[in-house]
């Protein structure tokens, strides 16, 4: 792989998230899904919040995986994992089910350097799916996959309930021990 772009100027850690954590995990997906209400038509339900109901299989299904981001030993983000069961014809692909970096830690190079760090904890082949209508996010995603990479990744197009979105496929590979 070749090496990642100029590091930020603070320490970038992507912990696992502990089961007490999960109502600030909560708190954090009430921002990141107020962010794609920019994109698609989502509604706080009648108490003001959007809801993630699945927040708790992250901690009781073993094919997925919570992680906290912090730049300098303050909260910046967080990313979900899951491992994704292989179809019929194809074998199982890690999925990045979720990423968010608050807005203050944006643009300072720690969502690419907390991905890089996902990437590298779980070998294999990954998926990145982005809505084609979050112009942001595809800038961004093309340009750490290629840093993780080393060679651009054209995304595949599919459509899911009339949502379009790219779907990155590339490959994690496993840390050469010295």
């Amino acid at each position: 792989m070749p090496s990642a772009p100029e590091s930020p100027s603070v320490d970038i850690e992507l912990l696992p998230a502990k089961p007490e954590q999960e109502i600030l995990l909560r708190n954090l997906l009430e921002l990141y899904i107020h962010d794609f209400s920019q994109f698609v038509p989502l509604e706080p339900g009648p108490d003001g919040r959007f809801g993630y109901p699945n927040l708790s299989l992250y901690w009781s299904d073993p094919d997925r995986y919570p992680f906290l981001v912090y730049a300098g030993g303050k909260l910046a983000g967080f990313a979900f994992a899951k491992r994704e069961s292989a179809s019929a014809s194809a074998r199982p692909v890690w999925d990045l089910a979720e990423f968010f970096i608050l807005r203050a830690h944006r643009r300072r190079k720690i969502g690419l350097q907390a991905a890089l760090q996902l990437w590298k904890k779980f070998p294999g082949p990954w998926q990145v799916r982005v809505m084609q209508s979050n112009h942001p996010a595809c800038a961004f995603w093309q340009t750490v996959i290629h840093s993780f990479t080393g060679t651009p990744i054209d995304p595949v197009t599919i459509e899911n309930q009339g949502q379009k979105w790219n779907v990155f496929l590339f490959q994690s590979t496993p840390a050469v021990e010295e």
